[in-house]
């Protein structure tokens, strides 16, 4: 389980990118709402340390477990359909507000990552066969489907995403992708007809609603109301930002025209407060940690540890990218935290233990 692992290997650059971007993101929280600090400072520590004792565990002794872990992660799931907390519309929580609440949907972020990366590596000679890709597809769509159910779109095609990037790397065929991609043309036309029939089935009301706000802005303003105030707050901001902690009406955290705008909107606190220099820092922050595990997934012992950094890059840059597209308008409403900056235990401890996944692979690179 552990090894006599030499310190020079250590990734202390990915380390320390982690923790920064950790600090960062429990300023903009206490900046964006105080009344969160205390929580988010607690879950950081003990993220913090977890993420260090991970990084010492061999990853493939963890990979023995998958089945194990996926097992949990399905119980988890299954107990968010049945008895879960509600939140506005949405189930995807188990506990009470009152005292601590986790979203298992975050949870298997990571759990995936390992059980596909297992999977595609005893599959890697024959995974461009039906067989192989048929089972890839069962493997992923079990939870992926749960989680969809809760509803959790967002969750869904985030994770759909890292698990399509992992194969992609572990050599799908390009004539494979060609033809997926062709197949895509047709089916984006038929889901723009699709979300404009009355009540369409498997789909919410606001899910919908957000979609057709972002094609038909001039039609649906009270839906992008939300991502209008976080345009607004990050243009505000201009070059340097108003300051942290700015307290006053002229501000939109304080006129409260975001909610929980700790959570999926903190890039516009970051952009009010810090401006357009803030907004840029984090943005290459974040992007150097998808730099370090793309570097570590190149130079991984083994096919089991490369796709796990993949997997890793992903997901730390495609939430960045769908955060801050939302924030700025660029894509449709949905919700999706920054990766170490918003407020949400659950996902800190998924982006954490993945990391921790990540620096364990790079003590374990190919010797050249």
């Amino acid at each position: 389980m552990l090894e006599n692992y030499r310190l020079h290997n250590y990734n202390f650059k990915l380390l320390i990118l982690v923790f920064i971007c950790c600090i960062f993101g429990t300023v903009m929280i206490n900046s964006a709402d105080s009344t969160y600090l205390k929580k988010q400072c607690i879950g950081l520590v003990i993220c913090l340390i977890g993420m260090i004792v991970l990084s010492l565990v061999n990853y493939k002794f963890i990979r023995k477990f998958h089945w194990i872990l996926y097992g949990a992660n399905f119980f988890l799931l299954l107990a968010v359909l049945l008895v879960g907390t509600n939140v506005n519309g949405a189930t995807r929580w188990l506990g009470s507000n009152d005292l601590i609440t986790i979203q298992p949907s975050e949870f298997s972020k990571v759990i995936l990552i390992i059980c596909a990366a297992d999977y595609l590596a005893n599959h890697k000679e024959s995974i461009n066969t039906f067989k192989t890709l048929a089972g890839y597809a069962l493997l992923c769509a079990i939870p992926l489907v749960m989680i969809a159910a809760q509803p959790d779109l967002s969750t869904t095609i985030d994770i759909f995403v890292i698990l399509c990037a992992m194969l992609f790397v572990a050599g799908l065929s390009y004539k494979i992708i060609g033809v997926i991609l062709l197949c895509m043309i047709p089916l984006a036309g038929s889901f723009l007809w699709y979300i404009k029939l009355p009540n369409p089935p498997f789909m919410n009301s606001y899910q919908v609603g957000r979609i057709l706000a972002f094609i038909y802005p001039e039609d649906f303003a009270d839906t992008r109301y939300q991502q209008e105030n976080s345009i607004m707050a990050i243009g505000s901001g201009q070059l340097f930002g108003k300051g942290l902690s700015h307290s006053t009406l002229a501000t939109v955290k304080d006129a409260h025209l975001i909610s929980e705008q700790q959570t999926d909107f903190i890039f516009s606190v970051v952009g009010e407060e810090l401006g357009f220099v803030g907004s840029i820092l984090i943005i290459v922050i974040l992007g150097l940690i998808v730099v370090q595990c793309i570097r570590t997934a190149r130079k991984a012992n083994d096919d089991m540890g490369m796709y796990i950094a993949t997997g890793a890059a992903t997901l730390i840059g495609f939430q960045t990218f769908i955060n801050i597209g939302v924030a700025t308008a660029l894509l449709p409403n949905t919700g999706i935290p920054l990766p170490f900056i918003s407020y949400g235990l659950s996902s800190l401890v998924s982006s954490c233990a993945t990391m921790g996944l990540v620096l364990n692979v790079s003590l374990q690179r190919r010797k050249y």
